[in-house]
C-alpha cells in the first residue's frame, strides 16, 4: 500500500480528556490539486477500511470512475486508532517507548475530524469540493460539515447516522465481549485477542447483511450432517480473513469510536447541530440495512437544510454501500447534475419520477 505520512509532533488533546503526545496520519492523495481547490474530493473510510480508497472502493475511485484522479484531487486518511499507519494502539507511545496496547486513550469521531483538519491545513486545502463517507466514514463527514460549515461545498452521506443507536452500540459491545473472553486479550502482544476478533467479525457480519442476503449467498445445498453448512464456513472464513490484515486492539477502539457518534453533544441537540450544515447534501440509505436503518438517513435528510434523500434497493444490507457501485454512481451523477444547474435536486427527482413520495428510489 503506497501512502504518505503526516506527523504532528505536538500534544493532541482528545475530546474525552486524554492526550496523545504526538500524532501520525497515513494518507493517500491521488491526482493533482487545482490552485483554487475546486477539485478536492475527501473520502472518509469505514470501520476496517484504509487510506487505499482505490482498493476498497474501486467501483467509485479510479481512472474512468466517478472520482477520477485525472480530474480530481482525492484524499483519504487512515483514521486515528486504525491499523494502517496512523497513530493507534500498536504505535509506540513516545512517553514510554513501548506500544500503547490497552493503554491507548479513548478517541471519538470528533477527534478523528480534528486530526483531519491538521492534515488539511498541512496540504494547503482551504476548500473541500466534495466530502464523501459511508457508515463510520459518513459519521466523520457529517461531523466535519457541522464543525466547519464553510469548509465543505458538497456533502455525500451513505448508510450513516447523526447519533449511533442503542441497537448499533449493542452490536459493538457484543463484539468487544467476544474479544475480551479471548484468553490472550490481556497480553501486551500484537496478536492478543485475535481469536476473539474472529468471533467479533462473525457477529458484525450478521448486522452488515440480513436474512435475505444469507438466504441467497449462503443458501443450503447438499450439506449433510457430515458436511459443514455454507453459512458456517462463511462466518469462519470472514473472521480468519480479517485476522490476516487487522488487529484486535484497533477493532476494539474503533468500535468505541463508532459508539461515540452524537453530533448534538454540546450543541443543543442533534436537530440543532444538523441545522448548521451549509453544504449541499445528498443522503443515501439502503432499504435492507439492518445496522444503520434507512430511517436514520431519512432523519439526516429531514434536518439538514436543503438535503436530498435517495433510497437504494440492495440485497446486501449495510454492506451495500461498498458493493452497489453502479447504483451509488448513478444517484450521485443525477444529484450532481442538478446541483450544478442550481436546481433543487429533490424537486427534480419528484418531477422525473412523477410521484408524490417523500423518498425516491433507484433500482
Amino acid at each position: 500500500m503506497n501512502s504518505n505520512t503526516f506527523k504532528y509532533p505536538f500534544p493532541f488533546t482528545l475530546e474525552a480528556g486524554g492526550v496523545l503526545p504526538e500524532v501520525e496520519l497515513a494518507y493517500q492523495a491521488l491526482g493533482k490539486i487545482n490552485s483554487d481547490c475546486s477539485n478536492v474530493v475527501w473520502i472518509c473510510h469505514a470501520f476496517t477500511g484504509s487510506q487505499d480508497v482505490a482498493d476498497w472502493w474501486q467501483g467509485l475511485v479510479g481512472r474512468g470512475k466517478l472520482f477520477d484522479p485525472d480530474s480530481c484531487f482525492i484524499v483519504c486518511v487512515n483514521v486515528l486508532g486504525s491499523h494502517y499507519g496512523s497513530t493507534g494502539p500498536l504505535s509506540i507511545n513516545p512517553t514510554t517507548g513501548e506500544p500503547y496496547f490497552h493503554d491507548f486513550p479513548t478517541i471519538t469521531i470528533r477527534d478523528i475530524v480534528n486530526s483531519f483538519d491538521l492534515l488539511r491545513e498541512h496540504l494547503g486545502i482551504h476548500k473541500i469540493k466534495t466530502c464523501v463517507g459511508g457508515s463510520l466514514g459518513g459519521q466523520q463527514a457529517v461531523e466535519w460539515a457541522i464543525s466547519q460549515p464553510e469548509l465543505i461545498e458538497n456533502l455525500i452521506l451513505i448508510a450513516t447516522n447523526a447519533q449511533h443507536s442503542p441497537w448499533g452500540i449493542a452490536f459493538n459491545e457484543s463484539q468487544r465481549m467476544a474479544i475480551e473472553v479471548d484468553p490472550t486479550w490481556p497480553e501486551r502482544s500484537v496478536t492478543a485477542g485475535l481469536n476473539g476478533m474472529k468471533a467479533a467479525r462473525a457477529t458484525a457480519l450478521i448486522s452488515y447483511r440480513n436474512y435475505e442476503t444469507y438466504e441467497v449467498t449462503q443458501a443450503r445445498r447438499d450439506e449433510g450432517l457430515d458436511k459443514p453448512y455454507r453459512a458456517v464456513t462463511y462466518q469462519r472464513y470472514q473472521g480468519e480473513k480479517l485476522s490476516q490484515r487487522f488487529n484486535a486492539f484497533s477493532y476494539y477502539v474503533l468500535s468505541q469510536v463508532m459508539d461515540s457518534q452524537d453530533v448534538g453533544r454540546g450543541r443543543g441537540g442533534v436537530i440543532n447541530a444538523l441545522s448548521q450544515i451549509k453544504a449541499k447534501t445528498l443522503v443515501m440509505g439502503i432499504k435492507s440495512d439492518a445496522l444503520f436503518p434507512i430511517n436514520e438517513q431519512a432523519f439526516l435528510a429531514k434536518h439538514i437544510p436543503g438535503a436530498t434523500f435517495q433510497a437504494l434497493d440492495s440485497l446486501y444490507g449495510h454492506d451495500g454501500f461498498l458493493i452497489e457501485n453502479e447504483l451509488i454512481t448513478k444517484a450521485i451523477k443525477v444529484w450532481q447534475k442538478f446541483v450544478k444547474l442550481d436546481v433543487n435536486p429533490m424537486y427534480a427527482f419528484f418531477k422525473n419520477l412523477e410521484t408524490k413520495q417523500t423518498v425516491s428510489t433507484i433500482n
